[in-house]
């Protein structure tokens, strides 16, 4: 059921409009992120349903659409974060949690992988969604500067809402659950609309059989109380801590999966730990065979365990968002947090033996019977919309004369875009660059709340002005230098523009910097623990930097 306006329905007022596709079948770009595997496991079953819909999906990594191999350096940067400062991860994510726009850093970066992704959607193309945060930055800048005409949607894979999921632009924020579509919604998205979980369809509830069979499977004893014990594909955070409690309660027996983390995986069983596994392809049998799901950030495994009729306990969660995401669990109602070691003996035995068992139980399946429609029930609706018929502003025929003192030319625009203008840019303000502005029939407040700090945020006056500015500045983007009336002309503004310094190199420079100084000061000896090079993408990097032909 809809949290809000259901970006499916119809609205009144709407722009008139055309049905474009054809006969054929109809394509969505699903962009995801091999960040762990949250946002691709999410993408994958996204992908499942859309293609049993009828359209044709195409699948990119995010981190392969940014330039010079940045995505990977990231990733690395990210994990060696989390895994060797946590506490200074928990202070970038707690200072960031609730900024409504990305810092400079963040921006230039995702300003390079605009033309990447904008080269994935083909004229047959009639959604993107995005499953990681970083990607719905990018379309819904796209979206907002008018280069992307067709809807662009996000999938809140967490259960908890930092500010980077909410990006303007993006016409409908999908989530699992009311919790996170009230925090999206708070934080100002659009479109906000509870669908449900994503999950593969072998995550079902285990009859005794199946449980049996299970334990088989995987060498497990037959009748002792199994604790599944999960911390994502990178398996980080203080999984040996909490192995040993587990099994230190006498409530259940752990039974841990380290993912790819294979030097974790030694240590534990150097610990005592029986039951240890690595990558695990055949987890719906894992949790068939268990009885209680220990987890420690909140993602896919724990709505996967849910679907699986599996309680769901959160206990020594990582930073940041596995902190949010147990909150947010826990206030849905869906797992207890655990935040004192000496709780842990108690609430496992209430999940395994006590009549909680049965309303988490019930919880959890519930969550998948709430909604609706789908997510990709919801992407298909938007999808199979005429698309609207775009009516450019007219634009006043350019004038070539050259203000004394400014570097440029002074060009005439229409009224109309000087309403939006007046309403959002001081005209006396120098060296203010335009924005992409969306189209007049919105009002300069519903401007001002896209693009909230507008003065320091606005960018390239070619998607909102292309004639005028074209005829200024040939195949470049300009920069407003003043708008002053043309006298004479009540229809018409003028305005002096230039071509801005060329900076997005430099700063994307400066970004990385930051990244490498993060990967290789805090994380070389983990490198090498997973046979990385870190240093790796960075002649790329200098490649791409010193192109000026990209």
């Amino acid at each position: 059921m809809p949290y809000l306006d259901n970006p499916a329905d119809g609205q009144p007022g709407a722009p008139s409009a055309v049905d474009l596709g054809g006969p054929g079948p109809r394509r969505i770009t699903v962009i995801s992120a091999s960040m762990g595997a949250g946002h691709d496991g999410a993408a994958t079953e996204l992908t499942r349903h859309l293609t049993a819909l009828g359209f044709l999906v195409d699948r990119h990594d995010f981190l392969d659409l940014l330039p010079a191999g940045i995505g990977k350096l990231l990733c690395g940067a990210y994990l060696r974060l989390l895994t060797w400062a946590p506490t200074g991860y928990q202070r970038i994510y707690a200072a960031t949690e609730h900024d409504r726009r990305p810092g400079p850093a963040v921006r230039a970066l995702l300003r390079g992988a605009r033309r990447r992704t904008l080269a994935t959607v083909t004229p047959e193309t009639r959604a993107v969604v995005s499953t990681y945060p970083g990607a719905s930055q990018v379309i819904g800048a796209l979206r907002l500067r008018g280069r992307l005409g067709i809807p662009a949607l996000t999938y809140l894979t967490d259960f908890s809402v930092h500010s980077l999921w909410v990006a303007p632009g993006i016409d409908a924020h999908l989530a699992a659950h009311a919790i996170p579509a009230a925090q999206a919604h708070e934080q100002g998205a659009a479109g906000v609309t509870v669908t449900g979980p994503l999950t593969d369809p072998r995550f079902t509830p285990a009859t005794e059989d199946d449980r049996r069979a299970a334990r088989a499977r995987f060498c497990l004893p037959e009748d002792a109380p199994l604790a599944l014990l999960v911390a994502g594909s990178w398996g980080v955070g203080p999984v040996r801590e909490a192995a040993a409690e587990i099994r230190d309660t006498g409530a259940a027996l752990p039974v841990v999966v380290c993912g790819r983390n294979h030097a974790l995986a030694e240590r534990l069983r150097a610990d005592g730990i029986t039951q240890v596994h690595e990558w695990v392809d055949d987890m719906p049998g894992l949790m068939h065979a268990c009885d209680v799901l220990v987890q420690n950030a909140g993602g896919l495994t724990s709505l996967e365990a849910l679907a699986s009729g599996l309680p769901v306990v959160s206990y020594r969660c990582i930073p940041g968002h596995g902190q949010t995401n147990a909150a947010a669990l826990e206030e849905a109602g869906l797992a207890p947090w655990i935040r004192e070691p000496d709780r842990l003996a108690p609430t496992l035995t209430q999940l395994l033996h006590g009549p909680h068992r049965q309303a988490q139980r019930a919880a959890g399946l519930a969550l998948y019977t709430s909604a609706a429609s789908g997510p990709a029930q919801t992407v298909a609706a938007l999808a199979r919309r005429p698309l609207p018929v775009v009516r450019p502003l007219p634009v006043v025929r350019p004038l070539s004369v050259v203000r004394p003192g400014v570097r440029g030319r002074t060009v005439a625009v229409p009224s109309e875009a000087l309403d939006l203008l007046a309403a959002a840019v001081p005209s006396e303000a120098p060296g203010l660059p335009l924005a992409g502005l969306p189209g007049p029939s919105r009002r300069p407040s519903a401007v001002r709340r896209a693009i909230p700090g507008l003065p320091a945020a606005v960018r390239s006056a070619a998607s909102v002005l292309p004639g005028a500015v074209r005829a200024a500045a040939p195949g470049r983007p300009a920069v407003v230098r003043s708008a002053v009336p043309v006298p004479g002309e009540t229809a018409a503004v003028r305005l002096a523009v230039t071509a801005p310094r060329q900076n997005r190199r430099r700063m994307i420079l400066m970004a990385v910097a930051v990244a490498a100084t993060v990967s290789l000061g805090i994380g070389a000896p983990l490198a090498d623990a997973y046979g990385e090079a870190p240093g790796h993408h960075l002649g790329a990097l200098t490649h791409y930097l010193e192109d000026d032909d990209r």
